[in-house]
């Protein structure tokens, strides 16, 4: 009797993010009776927060973040994909790329991770409730600046969400906050973003400081007293029948004068394979298995993954299925803007939301907010040079 070969995988704790590659494990595993595919799952917090050294020390398989990409390629504890993938395989995934989503696991010139999941902030709201206030989803800054006056909009509060916001702003008013390892963005347009998303802010009930998207989604599908959501990570599960306790719709977000539709942060997640894998020709078919066109179609659509094959984005069915949130979104994630993904951005990443939070709830000096933004920033830059 041939030894079974047994793989683990540490994946995030959501339907969209755990369901969908256990689906396809079990298949695989089916196909390849000697292999067995044992995923876990961590919050959506410490799939966010956790170091992926320590995580790859323990599971041969990795969904990750692409702002990892740097310290990837500086550590060098994740298997460099291009060394051990078809060209043709990868050509396809970067031909078919969601936005910027494949080559954001790129990082000198190392491929660190497939895009399996694409996703960026977008827009959401309850249509069924729209017709019952006769109210009509705002196109402008200005008019979800009084949508929210209404008292009918939400978005996520937490750390995390609202740093990426601030980025949002200042991409789309042309000026991204950063060219990788430089801050190239004036104090103007930095002050401006942080007062732009505190008149926001102010103007939503105070619990969103506890939200992240999947609370937003939950809040706004149960529900009858908000309506509409302006940007958060897309989780097309909620646009799908059976899911949630009322659908919600999904579309590109709303435009700002002069500078047109938001430029939301791109997101998604990847599927990595650790340098301590001691299967890696296993893996590498599994992981290849996962991101094939027609299983991100089909098993890994259907057991509701969030495909990260253009493909998918593109077809009809899946659009029917999901009340056309891939068709309705792909223009923002095209257009998504893509963070820095230098060694030691995560220190940034990971401490910069907490004052623009308490900015937004508490007000306060914003120069003083700037500052320590910078601070924490060139902190970054020094960590692995």
């Amino acid at each position: 009797m041939t030894a079974k070969t047994t793989l683990r995988g540490i994946t995030w704790n959501h339907s969209r993010g755990f369901v969908s590659v256990v689906a396809t494990a079990q298949r695989f595993s089916e196909v390849r009776p000697d292999v067995e595919i044992v995923w876990e799952k961590r919050s959506l917090q410490e799939f966010a927060d956790a170091p992926i050294q320590g995580l790859a020390a323990s599971y041969d398989l990795l969904v990750i973040d692409h702002p990892w990409a740097g310290f990837a390629a500086h550590s060098q504890v994740l298997l460099p994909l291009k060394e051990h993938m078809p060209a043709e395989f990868l050509a396809d995934q970067a031909a078919n790329s969601v936005g910027r989503s494949h080559p954001s696991y790129i990082f000198d010139g190392s491929q660190c991770a497939l895009a399996i999941d694409a996703a960026t902030p977008v827009a959401a709201y309850r249509a069924d409730l729209f017709a019952r206030y006769a109210l009509e989803p705002p196109q402008s800054w200005r008019d979800l600046l009084a949508l929210a006056r209404a008292g009918r909009v939400i978005m996520p509060g937490i750390e995390i969400d609202t740093l990426m916001n601030w980025y949002m702003l200042c991409a789309t008013q042309g000026e991204a906050p950063f060219a990788e390892r430089e801050w190239a963005v004036s104090d103007a347009m930095s002050l401006q973003a942080l007062e732009q998303l505190r008149e926001l802010a102010a103007l939503c009930p105070r619990e969103i400081f506890g939200w992240n998207p999947i609370a937003v989604y939950e809040a706004l599908s149960r529900r009858d007293d908000y309506v509409y959501c302006p940007f958060a990570y897309g989780y097309s599960n909620y646009s799908r029948a059976g899911y949630s306790d009322a659908l919600l719709t999904f579309d590109d977000m709303v435009a700002i004068d002069g500078h047109g539709r938001c430029q939301t942060t791109l997101g998604g997640t990847g599927l990595a394979i650790s340098t301590g894998c001691q299967a890696v020709d296993v893996a590498r078919d599994y992981a290849m298995f996962t991101a094939d066109p027609g299983i991100q179609r089909t098993l890994f659509f259907e057991n509701g993954g969030q495909p990260g094959h253009r493909s998918a984005w593109l077809d009809a069915e899946v659009n029917r299925r999901a009340n056309n949130f891939f068709l309705n979104t792909l223009p923002a994630l095209d257009r998504a803007y893509l963070r820095p993904r230098f060694p030691g951005y995560l220190h940034f990443q990971d401490l910069a939301g907490a004052p623009i939070r308490e900015y937004l709830m508490h007000g306060g000096d914003a120069k003083a907010v700037l500052a320590k933004l910078k601070a924490l920033f060139a902190e970054a830059l020094q960590l692995y040079n």
